[in-house]
């Protein structure tokens, strides 16, 4: 279930506090060097922005002792961030749900996202290219992000592309209609023609959604 993302709330901050928050959104803990080189900047200068980003609420800071010197200064998000980030049309379409529950039931729900992913995939199947596992993957992760998933390619393993997001602009209807996440995974395996498995679930607590895609196995 994919739908055209709003765009980031971070707008309203200069160029480089959208960039440590996008930095942060995808390392979830980084420390102060880690973000000044990230984004090109200084330590001092790094260090300015993130204190107002800090004062705003958007950031929670601590320190680790490091094996010499001083305690490293580390940032992350604070909860009250994920509202900057894109949440697709969430509170429109938890009623349209709820409301078909209510007179049709819970298998209404379930057929209405699987047409709907039905949807989504017939509209960019032509984009996946007829190359390998990788090429198709990331043809994939360049669609997820347009829609404001915040994708990319993770780690490769022998026989397997793992695709990672890091933001989930469905996730208040994940929590409340978890068929939600099978509907998407389901999507994935017809768009690449490969078999996708799920790693790690933000609905779950998860920092990430993390998929495991692998070319379909031969019928003995």
């Amino acid at each position: 279930m994919s739908e055209p993302a709003a765009p980031p709330r971070e707008s309203g901050y200069s160029s480089p506090k959208r960039g440590i928050l996008r930095f942060l959104k995808t390392q979830s803990d980084a420390p102060l060097e880690g973000i000044a080189r990230a984004l090109g900047i200084s330590k001092v200068a790094a260090l300015g922005h993130l204190k107002r980003l800090e004062a705003d609420g958007l950031l929670e800071r601590s320190y680790r002792a490091g094996k010499v010197g001083r305690p490293r200064l580390f940032f992350r998000l604070a909860p009250g961030a994920a509202a900057l980030f894109p949440h697709g049309y969430t509170e429109m379409s938890l009623c349209a749900l709820d409301f078909i529950e209510r007179r049709l039931g819970r298998t209404a729900v379930r057929e209405l996202l699987s047409q709907r992913a039905g949807e989504v995939a017939d509209r960019h199947h032509a984009r996946i290219p007829p190359g390998s596992l990788a090429e198709r993957v990331g043809e994939l992760v360049q669609i997820r992000t347009e829609g404001g998933y915040m994708a990319e390619i993770g780690p490769r393993r022998r026989g397997s592309v793992e695709m990672v997001e890091h933001n989930c602009p469905i996730l208040a209807i994940a929590e409340r209609y978890p068929e939600a996440c099978e509907t998407e995974r389901r999507m994935f395996e017809s768009l690449l023609g490969a078999e996708v498995d799920v790693a790690h679930r933000v609905v779950a607590g998860d920092p990430v959604c993390r998929f495991l895609v692998r070319e379909k196995r031969a019928l003995p």
